[in-house]
């Protein structure tokens, strides 16, 4: 459940922010002042939902870089590093686009793609995946990060989590002043949204954030299907992936930065807030295509 604490606890912190960047530029107030302007909210809140989840992955590659301590290959030190390069820029070329950047953090198995487009893109795997897989089940993983740069899979998720933010930031505002009319009826009082707002605001955004996690952690497995799809296309078949995946299977991935959760090879399972399908549900994809 840990990965589904984190994209709740996401939304929330992206949710707060939005609201009070709103409140310190006087939008509500605006909004507000003669009756609710359903046009105006709209726009308001696709400037705020959209603008945040652009910024986040504007700065994707900077925190990832960051929050795991990755060292980008620019000059292999050893053989392990000059063939993650080659097998990496196989990949991409055979994916049709620009070389990523390769990089390497001391951690737990796991490995993880972002960036802002196909060419300013990252692939980074941890030192526990490189000492506990084979080279065959390594070029899987990369082959399936690989794909998800193909695939465009970083702006999918963020224009999908820029639509959520839109939609919860829109509706938290009308059930608000739909509460504080109620509250304030008969009242003389216009001075602009009272307390009924902000509270009934602030937890709409709570509930609807948490709700709306289930939509982006759906389309994020999806994602994952489709990724493990490409790997086996890049690497002539599904078989190196399937040998990946048991072996994923078998060990602790680690736990990767919420940012980063819907990109990596591995993520918590057995919740409907899962960022990843189960290993054999991804497994049994595979299978399928032989």
């Amino acid at each position: 459940m840990k990965s589904a604490a984190l994209v709740v606890a996401t939304n929330f912190a992206v949710m707060v922010v939005l609201s009070i960047v709103a409140s310190l530029l006087g939008v509500d107030r605006f909004l507000t002042e003669n009756g609710l302007n359903l046009g105006a909210l709209l726009v308001f809140s696709a400037i705020f939902g959209f603008g945040g989840a652009l910024i986040s992955l504007l700065m994707a590659k900077m925190m990832a870089k960051r929050s795991t301590g990755a060292r980008v290959i620019q000059t292999p030190q050893n053989s392990t590093e000059s063939w993650l390069l080659g097998t990496v820029n196989r990949q991409a070329m055979a994916a049709g686009f620009t070389m990523p950047e390769v990089a390497i953090y001391e951690g737990a198995p796991n490995a993880f793609a972002t960036g802002a487009s196909k060419n300013k893109s990252l692939v980074a795997v941890s030192t526990g995946l490189l000492q506990s897989m084979s080279k065959e089940e390594v070029e899987a993983v990369l082959a399936h990060e690989v794909s998800h740069i193909a695939n465009g899979d970083m702006v999918t998720m963020t224009l999908i989590q820029g639509v959520v933010n839109t939609f919860v930031f829109f509706l938290s505002r009308v059930v608000g002043f739909l509460v504080d009319s109620f509250l304030r009826r008969g009242s003389s009082n216009n001075s602009g949204p009272g307390i009924g707002y902000h509270l009934a605001v602030i937890v709409c955004q709570v509930v609807f954030g948490f709700l709306a996690s289930f939509i982006v952690t759906w389309f994020s497995r999806q994602r994952e299907y489709r990724a493990d799809a490409g790997a086996a296309s890049l690497e002539g078949g599904p078989n190196k992936m399937i040998a990946a995946l048991r072996r994923l299977g078998g060990l602790h991935p680690e736990a990767l930065p919420s940012n980063m959760a819907s990109f990596g090879i591995a993520g918590k399972i057995g919740s409907l807030l899962a960022t990843h399908p189960s290993i054999e549900d991804r497994i049994a994809a595979l299978q399928s295509r032989r």
